[in-house]
């Protein structure tokens, strides 16, 4: 059995597959985005773990696998903690595991709004490397819409705050979330915040709804899903828009339809080739069916 007796679900980006997933929080403290089903469980209200029942998840982990090299903070917004108990806690985690490399997190952008560029700078000195930030929209009508309680301005300032600490940030864009009335302007928006922020990765999924569309439409009644063209044109629209330096760019979850993996810029004509063909001859391209297509 594994040491760590997890408050089922638990969810991670895909990449931290091999990483020692530790809970220091449960749930997500904001868990109002009418798009997201991932904390809405009785069992997922929001709590912030003791440090006694931490510490011996990690002495746990320590005795079966010392030699971790990678550990993600989960649930949904550990960096809501404040600075202290974060470097309290990235000094235990470098204490009990010597080879540790990296450590990371998700991240609200409203988690660094009390946080500064130098208390950022000293968790990354204690092993903090790199944050994922859920940033679903650079357009603001569709934030409010979809009861985000972040804006252009407040995503813009934690990722510059993120670069300027010398961390790695890792966007995700939520392709579909403009529905049919506001997609281009989520997808136009959303461009040039990526293009402000020059994020490190960037990734993009596709919004999907497997309980239903009535919590999103509480406040966003003319949300429509969108067709899969539609989320192609949407996606081109996107990328065309992108003048990014050097990120890494990956549209390869097993929400999407069509796979897209490269370097932006480098590699952005080939994907807009590739988005191109999906649009114009979908029957020529290899294409994730509906049945292969989840969370």
């Amino acid at each position: 059995m594994f040491p760590v007796q997890y408050i089922e679900p638990v969810f991670r980006p895909p990449s931290e597959a091999r990483s020692f997933i530790l809970q220091v929080t449960n749930g997500c403290s904001w868990n109002q985005c009418t798009f997201c089903e991932m904390y809405t469980q009785p069992q997922k209200k929001f709590r912030a773990r003791k440090d006694e029942d931490i510490l011996k998840d990690i002495q746990r982990v320590q005795q079966v696998y010392p030699g971790i090299r990678r550990v993600f903070l989960a649930d949904g917004d550990a960096m809501v903690l404040p600075v202290r108990r974060l470097k309290e806690l990235l000094k235990l985690l470098r204490e009990h595991f010597p080879a540790l490399e990296r450590v990371s997190s998700y991240c609200l952008p409203r988690n660094l709004k009390n946080k500064s560029v130098e208390d950022l700078q000293e968790l990354r000195e204690l092993g903090l490397d790199l944050l994922y930030v859920g940033v679903e929209s650079g357009d603001d009508l569709v934030l409010d819409k979809v009861q985000k309680g972040e804006s252009y301005a407040s995503c813009r300032e934690a990722l510059q705050k993120i670069r300027q600490a010398g961390l790695r940030s890792s966007v995700m864009i939520l392709n579909g979330l403009g529905g049919k009335v506001y997609s281009e302007q989520h997808a136009v928006n959303s461009a040039r915040l990526m293009n402000e922020t020059q994020p490190d990765f960037l990734s993009t999924l596709v919004v999907s709804f497997p309980v239903g569309m009535e919590r999103i439409r509480s406040n966003y009644p003319e949300f429509e899903l969108p067709e899969q063209t539609e989320l192609f044109q949407e996606m081109r629209t996107f990328i065309q828009h992108l003048e990014l330096e050097r990120t890494v760019f990956r549209s390869d979850h097993a929400s999407n339809y069509l796979v897209l993996k490269g370097e932006l810029g480098r590699d952005k004509q080939a994907m807009l080739a590739q988005l191109d063909q999906a649009i114009h001859s979908p029957e020529s391209v290899r294409l994730r069916p509906e049945w292969a297509r989840g969370l």
